[in-house]
């Protein structure tokens, strides 16, 4: 053999020595793509956040205090199942805090709405006058089943209750909040929906109407930092919207259709998996928003407590306002994380007042980018958690320096339910991580491990990496 001969042989080894490194880091890649595509037909928040690049680098590792926050991982995972878990599961369950108003059709502010749902469990049944029990078009009678509640093919999750007692405004007051969208002003086309009849859930709304959403609060609304960046209100909306965000897709992805032709609904612990634990910025950001929305309410503790929780049902009112006690007063939350988040390094030099206004502005897009969700029970969900979080910014940041002990505050009825049903939605997110996350991880990994030994499944996840060169 010549000497050119010999080189080529050398240069066709060096080759195949770099090539298969490389092939097999794309087909592991592709193992965990090709797993997911087989549930492609996700919901509205399962879209894909590519379009902002202001991510976090993470190792994977929740130790340590959480970022910008004053409490660590550990102590939020404790006090989240030991107390507050339970208290706010026991709320939101409460007469007061079940029902929430909202406008469900109005018109996009920015493009026509093109948005279709594929299952009826996208919609939140409008029942007529005849379905609903007499005693729920009288003041709250206790001891009323849920499941006398009965719409659309005898599903009580599709059930809206509209005829809450007028007691149960008392008290309250109609303010505005200059961090979210008002679209409260024509009160004739809002309607009362019972949230626990009307789950958060997989929906099957897909497509381009449902992936323009997120990809307009990403691309139009995110401030995108570097890893680098110091300026703290840069980083804050972003990784409010992002944990709000994997807090929607862990409740999609734990409440999930998993066959369709025998309605059998349970946990997609690939979507789980491939959504939010995959990802440790996503993990971070959850934990970020919880404990933001969290101060939000620890700082209101004063105006919380001396609110009336009137539905007209003593028994029931006086249990709630107990309940809103133990949160607000718990001595391991005051013990262990009594500032859950420092508001007050944030606004800070000339610019803050400039800088304030601008995210506000962009938060307000987010808020009225939700009447152009094409899912009636998506919208209603995105609607009241974006709320929640537009509540929780008015509280730390739209009340100058003073205490919000005193008067300064002022809530709207909606506002204080929003918040605190967002709290909730945090918090059984956050749970979810803590309990099922290392054993979902562990799962999928073992399962990308053995597609990947499979000959035959390793053949079709290489043809489709060549597509893709």
């Amino acid at each position: 053999m010549g000497r050119g001969g010999i080189k080529e042989e050398e240069s066709e080894k060096k080759r195949k020595t770099w090539r298969w490194p490389l092939a097999t880091l794309v087909v592991v890649f592709l193992a965990v793509a090709v797993s997911s595509r087989t549930n492609s037909n996700v919901g509205f928040f399962f879209s894909d956040r590519n379009s902002c690049s202001c991510l976090l680098q993470g190792t994977g590792k929740y130790k340590g205090m959480v970022e910008d926050c004053c409490c660590d991982y550990e102590t939020v995972d404790n006090l989240n199942s030991e107390v507050l878990n339970p208290l706010l599961q026991d709320l939101v369950t409460t007469p007061f805090f079940r029902y929430y108003k909202v406008k469900l059709w109005c018109d996009c502010p920015f493009w026509p709405d093109d948005g279709m749902c594929r299952l009826r469990d996208c919609s939140v049944c409008e029942c007529p006058e005849n379905e609903f029990p007499e005693p729920f078009k009288k003041p709250f009678v206790p001891g009323l089943p849920s499941d006398d509640l009965m719409c659309q093919e005898g599903k009580p999750q599709g059930a809206v209750d509209r005829t809450i007692d007028n007691r149960a405004f008392r008290g309250w007051v109609e303010t505005k909040n200059p961090w979210t969208h008002d679209d409260d002003t024509d009160s004739g086309e809002m309607t009362y929906v019972n949230l626990q009849l009307n789950p958060e859930r997989y929906t099957g709304y897909t497509g381009p109407s449902a992936r323009r959403i997120w990809d307009s609060i990403y691309s139009e609304n995110c401030p995108k930092y570097s890893s680098g960046e110091t300026c703290p209100e840069k980083k804050v909306l972003y990784k409010l919207i992002s944990g709000l965000h994997s807090s929607i897709s862990m409740h999609i992805a734990s409440d999930y259709l998993l066959d369709e032709s025998s309605n059998q609904w349970g946990q997609n612990i690939e979507l789980m998996y491939d959504r939010i634990l995959r990802h440790p910025d996503r993990v971070r950001n959850m934990y970020f928003t919880y404990l933001f929305v969290l101060r939000a309410v620890t700082k209101a503790t004063a105006y919380l407590e001396q609110a009336e929780y009137d539905t007209g049902n003593h028994a029931e009112d006086l249990k709630t306002q107990s309940l809103i006690k133990q949160l607000l007063y718990s001595p391991k939350l005051q013990t262990a994380c009594p500032v859950p988040f420092d508001e007050a390094k944030l606004w800070q030099g000339q610019s803050g007042p400039e800088l304030k206004q601008q995210i506000q502005k962009q938060f307000r897009n987010i808020s009225a980018l939700m009447d152009c969700v094409g899912c009636e029970k998506c919208r209603l969900w995105g609607k009241l958690q974006v709320q929640g979080l537009g509540t929780a910014l008015k509280i730390l940041f739209s009340v100058g320096n003073q205490d919000i002990g005193d008067q300064t505050l002022q809530l709207q009825r909606n506002e204080v339910i929003a918040l605190v049903n967002l709290l909730n939605r945090l918090s059984e997110s956050v749970k979810m991580v803590h309990d099922m996350g290392p054993d979902v991880e562990r799962l999928m990994e073992d399962q990308i491990a053995k597609v990947s030994a499979k000959p035959g499944r390793l053949r079709r996840i290489w043809d489709l990496a060549v597509s893709f060169w």
